[in-house]
């Protein structure tokens, strides 16, 4: 089955199919609608051939639905008919989760993506759930994605950053009991130093996950299994 992989970001939404080695990219940002999305998409792969689409979206995913509206996207997308305009078969799962799948290699894993927000996924041997560790509250009011998403690199700089990001790994990586953590999303390369019992994914792993979501075998609960 030929699959085309869409990452759909803050800034950027980034598109790859199953045969071709070159990933195409655009940006996205606040008046991305999801038509305008697949407008976009369709422009730049015009001449591929796919019989499945996954959607990894920056938002919670709950069987396969949207529930809440993108916070850095435009609106329109809870409700959305991607089936119908793809017109082809069509999985959507958050985008942190679809970056973990791709990312797993055994045990338990926590993944956290650096990016515009706080991405987070746990998957615990073999079965994928995805988290919104997000906006809960971290402390002076402030939630975690406040300290670690783009806007806390902004504000804090990048040597305040990192110490944040060390702190936020440990003290979520104790909570979920985690074998190890995965750092994804386009600003964890600006670490210099890695938290203990961390590895850096690669954005790249969100393509994998995504044409790994269609060889998984669905549990029929809110958790995704999945085989490699």
């Amino acid at each position: 089955m030929r699959i085309l992989v869409i990452d759909v970001g803050g800034t950027h939404v980034k598109v790859l199919a199953t045969g071709h080695q070159k990933r195409v990219e655009f940006a996205s940002g606040p008046k991305m609608t999801p038509a305008k999305m697949i407008a976009a998409v369709r422009a730049a792969t015009v001449d591929w051939k796919y019989d499945a689409v996954s959607i990894g979206y920056p938002g919670p995913v709950v069987h396969g639905r949207l529930i809440i509206e993108p916070r850095h996207l435009g609106s329109g997308w809870v409700g959305f008919d991607f089936k119908k305009a793809f017109g082809r078969p069509v999985k959507i799962v958050n985008d942190a989760a679809m970056q973990a799948l791709g990312s797993y290699q055994g045990g338990r894993m926590l993944f956290l993506g650096l990016g515009t927000g706080l991405g987070s996924a746990l998957i615990v041997n073999n079965v994928l759930e995805p988290m919104e560790l997000a906006h809960l509250p971290y402390k002076k009011g402030r939630t975690y994605e406040d300290y670690v998403g783009l806007a806390g690199l902004e504000r804090q700089g990048k040597k305040k950053w990192r110490y944040q990001v060390n702190e936020v790994v440990q003290q979520l990586k104790s909570a979920v009991q985690a074998d190890y953590v995965v750092l994804g999303g386009g600003n964890a390369r600006l670490l210099k130093k890695l938290p203990p019992g961390t590895r850096l994914g690669n954005n790249a792993n969100a393509f994998q996950g995504g044409y790994r979501l269609w060889t998984k075998l669905y549990s029929g609960s809110t958790h995704e299994r999945f085989v490699h």
